[in-house]
C-alpha cells in the first residue's frame, strides 16, 4: 500500500508546500539588508497574529524556551507567582518558576476542566504580593480551553501581570492581546503558525516591561533587554534561525491573507465536525470546556488506546496524539491545527473508524464521517 503521511496532532502540524519550498532557497546572511527586510515584514506580521502593537521577541527555541525566557525576565528569586495547573503543560509554569527560586502558588484544576476567573481572583486576594499569573490558553494534554478574556478583566486593575501560554492556541483560537489586556503571550512555531519546530515567541506589554527592568534573575541569550535593543534596529542580538524566519514570514502572509477572524472560524468549524463525528461513533469527549484547536476523546472500554494511535500512524500514516501521564492509553487527541482542511479531517475520521473496527469496537460504519460531512455541508 502507498502510504501518505498526515499530521493531525497538536504539534507539529502540517506545513504548506509554499512554506517548505521557501526553506529550500539558498541561505542568506542574517546581517544583510535582504534578511532585514524579511525580518521587518515578519515582525509586523507577528504583531498582527498576536493582535498587539507592542514588541514580539523571536528566539531560536521551542515554546518551552519562550516560557522559561518569560519567567527569567519578569521575575526574581523570592518573588511570588500564581500558576494555573490543569494539565501537563500548565504544570510547566510551576516547574520553571521553582527552577528560578520563585514561589509558585498553584491553582490546581482537575484535568479536563478549566480555571475560572473567580479562582484567579481568590488566589490574587490571598497572595497580594504575586507579581504574575501564569495561564495556559489551550491545555493540549486535556483538550481544554480557558476564558482568557474574563481572566484578563480580573487582572486589569491589579499590579500583577497576566501571562498566557498560547503555544497551541495562537492563530487557531481567538486571542486579542492588547484589547483584552494580556501582558505576555508565549507561543511556538510548530502549531497554528504552520512551520516546523524551532522558534519561540514572547509578546510584551508596557506593564510587563516594568517587571523586565526590575528583574534580577540571571539571563543571557534569553535577555529581553538585549532582544529589544536589537529589535529596535530591526535586528537580533545573536544569529537567528534564518530559514525558519523566512518560512515563518511566508506562513504569516498566508494567515494574514485568510484573516485571523476566518482562521478562528475555520478552526471552530473543523473542531465542531470532529466532535460531531466522535459523538456519532458513541465516543465521549474528555474536556469539560473544549478548546477550539484539539479534541481529546476517551478511549472506549475494551480498546487499547496506545495500540489505536500506533496502528493509525504506522499502518495508515495518520498521526494523532495519545494521552500523557495518567491519561496515557485512556484518551487520544485529534487536532485540526496548522495547514489542515475539511478533507484532512474526513480522512482522519475515516481512518479512525477503520482502526476502531479492527480493535473490536462496535459502531455504525460511516457514522463519524457522515456526521462530520453534515457539518461541512451546512
Amino acid at each position: 500500500m502507498i502510504k501518505k503521511n498526515l499530521l493531525l496532532t497538536p504539534g507539529p502540524t502540517p506545513v504548506p508546500s509554499e512554506v517548505l519550498l521557501s526553506m529550500a532557497r539558498p541561505a542568506i546572511h542574517h546581517r544583510t539588508p535582504q534578511f532585514m527586510a524579511i525580518f521587518k515584514e515578519m515582525n509586523e506580521n507577528l504583531k498582527y497574529v498576536f493582535q498587539t502593537k507592542h514588541d514580539v521577541f523571536t528566539f531560536a527555541c521551542s515554546g518551552t524556551g519562550a516560557m522559561e525566557a518569560t519567567v527569567a525576565n519578569l521575575l526574581s528569586g523570592g518573588d511570588t507567582a500564581i500558576c494555573v495547573q490543569a494539565g501537563k503543560f500548565g504544570e510547566r509554569w510551576g516547574e520553571i518558576c521553582k527552577a528560578y527560586g520563585i514561589t509558585a502558588v498553584i491553582i490546581d484544576v482537575e484535568w479536563g476542566d478549566a480555571v475560572t476567573p473567580e479562582q484567579i481572583k481568590k488566589a490574587l486576594d490571598q497572595h497580594k504580593n504575586a507579581k504574575a499569573v501564569f495561564t495556559t490558553l489551550c491545555e493540549t494534554s486535556t483538550g481544554a480551553g480557558i476564558d482568557l478574556k474574563a481572566i484578563a478583566d480580573v487582572l486589569r486593575p491589579r499590579a500583577a501581570v497576566l501571562v498566557t501560554d498560547a503555544i497551541s492556541a495562537l492563530g487557531g483560537m481567538e486571542l486579542r492581546t492588547d484589547e483584552w489586556g494580556v501582558d505576555v503571550v508565549v507561543s511556538g512555531s510548530q502549531k497554528g503558525l504552520m512551520i516546523p519546530p524551532g522558534l519561540g515567541f514572547c509578546s510584551i506589554s508596557p506593564k510587563a516591561w516594568q517587571l523586565v527592568e526590575q528583574s534580577k534573575s540571571p539571563r543571557y541569550y534569553f535577555d529581553f533587554r538585549a532582544a529589544k535593543a536589537a529589535l529596535d534596529k530591526t535586528d537580533t542580538p545573536y544569529t537567528p534561525a534564518v530559514s525558519l524566519c523566512i518560512a515563518l514570514n511566508e506562513a504569516l502572509k498566508m494567515l494574514r491573507q485568510e484573516t485571523l477572524e476566518q482562521a478562528w472560524a475555520r478552526q471552530r468549524r473543523l473542531c465542531e465536525a470532529i466532535r460531531a463525528a466522535m459523538l456519532a461513533l458513541g465516543l465521549k469527549l474528555y474536556a469539560k470546556k473544549p478548546a477550539e484547536v484539539v479534541t481529546a476523546v476517551c478511549v472506549p472500554q475494551g480498546v487499547d488506546g496506545e495500540k489505536l494511535v500506533k496502528i493509525m500512524r504506522d499502518d495508515y500514516g495518520i498521526t494523532i496524539a495519545g494521552g500523557q501521564e495518567q491519561l496515557k492509553g485512556k484518551i487520544f487527541r485529534f487536532a485540526s491545527l496548522g495547514f489542515v482542511n475539511e478533507f484532512d479531517i474526513m480522512t482522519g475520521i475515516s481512518c479512525l473508524e477503520i482502526v476502531l473496527a479492527k480493535l473490536g469496537y462496535t459502531f455504525t460504519a460511516g457514522a463519524g464521517v457522515g456526521a462530520a460531512q453534515k457539518i461541512f455541508a451546512a
